[in-house]
């Protein structure tokens, strides 16, 4: 992606929010909607891309970064010394899903760039400095989840990370180092990493920083307050005595290092796969000025009220008969396509629909039939694909739990909530489920399922399972949930064992989701975000949970006040050649 959109502000769907406008360069990245106006896409691949090139070679896989400064989002400002906007990650998190599902040979994963004497100056301060607030929140968001995925890409696809550090690692851009397994910095007298946020711009490092330098590479208390007060960084030597980087090799050495470390890597990965992978074919989308419709899901806003209705439609067939034919099947495969295209949907709503009070949750299907799906996965567990099919619904679910909207399932008449699909009414704020029929109803009445998957394939950003979470006080709760999966249960018997919020007849039904959902979008958005986010992570903390806490809590915070983005703010004045003016006042 990275490129723009070409059209004005005035012609984005309401619900975006930015400051900049939309820079037109001739290299349209986003379909247009029914009534012509254009949004942020985060659908794209290599042919396409302007930041990043991909390459495979054998057992190692080669990311460069070689930002197209001209290529920014928005207008307003250049894409200079490799940093970047959302349109940089959006490429850099599709290139990461591609190693998963197209590159399955690939072991190890070395990220580099390609401009001499800096690897990445982080996120491009006039975009941030331009952008609404609503957008740098989101696009922090965005950022940490993709750094996630780079940890997950080695913690389960047993792909491990190298960043090669050939000069400057400013801010986000040593972020993205922490992200990777290991950290070789280039040892030329010049080449450091730092996190300037604080002493230049009055924020914090956006993506993680703070985080992986304490709890990941455990940097003392001390030096981490040193480094993260110091303009120009730590080099050489200190940097790895600090704990900043894991190594550096001199100029003539660099590449030699580099190559050695990435073929140990690979060698001793756990990742068997073997055989080609399968192509992450485009998605197919069709947008109308009230909704979008994917292949096995559609989205409708309901605008006036607030909110977006995404009913997920089951398979229509039986399982394939192996995993052969599973791979056959490649992005067609009805889970695997339904995740991309609830994660594709959960992102715009997320970037392009920002009054959206609500997400509700709806599915039309065969209950039966996605159980059978997860047998299958199950079955087939061994399998590579099998596996990253059910890695990516981990990060989809985890998405949706850190999304900053009020989530609502309704399950009714005809739904096929079960197993995987049971995940949503978990991650929900609230789940209604219908007693009995409705006059006019010809659908079997409503029913929840659980199945393996639901004790242990799909944990938290916290490491707890939604059920663990939500039976935190109770865990024998947890236990009676599993003696009775696999059976369809009613609507009474999902209230009897916590499943569901509220199971109501048809009498209340109506009145009791119209008097919740106008409820909520008469909340205060703000206090909403806070109370959700505060609600939905019960338990333990883990770094993971860390980072979406201190993002939501502290650096949403921070990027509200003065002294970072008022007329004298840091933000404001970065590179002006004035200085920030502060209110002194410790609050």
């Amino acid at each position: 992606m990275g490129q723009a959109m070409g059209q004005a502000m005035s012609d984005i769907p309401s619900g975006t929010d930015h400051a900049q406008r939309p820079l037109a360069n001739g290299k349209p990245t986003s379909d247009k909607l029914a009534n012509g106006k254009t949004w942020i896409d985060f659908q794209t691949e290599p042919s396409r891309y302007c930041h990043w090139k991909l390459a495979v070679d054998g057992d190692v896989a080669t990311l460069t970064m070689d930002v197209d400064e001209k290529a920014g989002l928005f207008e307003g400002y250049e894409l200079k010394l490799n940093s970047y906007d959302l349109g940089v990650d959006i490429e850099l998190a599709d290139a990461i899903e591609r190693l998963r599902f197209e590159y399955p040979q690939a072991r190890a994963l070395v990220l580099r760039s390609a401009k001499p004497r800096v690897f990445c100056a982080g996120a491009n301060i006039r975009m941030l400095g331009g952008a609404s607030h609503a957008h740098k929140v989101n696009f922090c968001k965005f950022t940490n989840e993709t750094r996630n995925g780079i940890e997950d890409l080695s913690a389960h696809s047993g792909v491990k990370s190298i960043c090669a550090i050939n000069g400057t690692a400013a801010g986000g851009g040593y972020e993205l180092a922490l992200a990777t397994d290991y950290i070789l910095l280039v040892d030329d007298g010049t080449a450091a990493v730092s996190l300037p946020e604080l002493p230049l711009l009055a924020v914090l490092p956006g993506t993680g920083g703070l985080t992986r330098v304490s709890d990941k590479r455990k940097v003392r208390r001390d030096l981490a307050d040193v480094f993260c007060t110091t303009e120009e960084g730590v080099r050489g030597r200190r940097a790895v005595e600090w704990r900043l980087v894991d190594a550096v090799a001199p100029g003539s050495k660099f590449e030699e290092t580099i190559a050695a470390r990435a073929k140990d890597f690979a060698a001793h990965s756990p990742r068997t796969a073997a055989g080609p992978g399968i192509k992450l074919t485009p998605l197919k989308r069709a947008f109308s000025p009230s909704g979008i419709e994917y292949e096995s899901l559609s989205v409708d806003f309901a605008r006036a009220e607030r909110i977006a209705t995404i009913t997920l439609r089951g398979p229509s067939s039986a399982p394939p008969s192996s995993a052969e034919a599973m791979v056959k099947q490649g992005a067609d495969f009805w889970l695997l396509k339904l995740a991309r295209e609830l994660d594709d949907a959960i992102l715009h709503i997320r970037l392009n629909e920002l009054d959206v009070a609500a997400i509700v949750f709806k599915s039309a299907g065969d209950a039966a039939q996605v159980l059978a799906r997860d047998q299958f996965l199950d079955t087939n567990q061994d399998h590579w694909l099998a596996r990253e099919i059910r890695h990516l619904w981990k990060r989809v679910l985890k998405r949706i739990d850190l999304t900053s909207r009020s989530l609502v399932t309704l399950i009714e008449p005809g739904s096929c909530f079960a197993g995987t699909l049971a995940e949503l009414a978990f991650a929900s704020d609230r789940a209604y489920m219908l007693i009995g029929l409705r006059e006019g109803d010809n659908e079997p009445a409503a029913s929840i399922a659980l199945s393996d998957v639901n004790f242990g394939a799909y944990p938290m950003s916290n490491g707890l399972t939604r059920l663990e979470c939500r039976f935190l006080a109770t865990p024998e709760n947890v236990e009676r949930a599993r003696a009775v999966r696999g059976k369809m249960l009613d609507a009474e018997a999902a209230q009897e064992l916590g499943l569901v919020t509220f199971a109501l007849d048809d009498i209340d039904w109506d009145d009791e989701v119209r008097v919740f959902l106008e409820e909520r979008a008469s909340f205060s958005p703000d206090g909403l975000t806070g109370l959700e986010a505060n609600l939905r992570f019960a338990g333990p903390e883990t770094m993971e949970s860390k980072i979406f806490a201190r993002l939501t809590a502290w650096q949403n915070w921070i990027f509200q006040r003065p002294n970072a983005i008022g007329e004298e703010g840091a933000l404001k004045r970065y590179g002006t050649g004035q200085k920030p003016v502060f209110d002194t006042k410790r609050v």
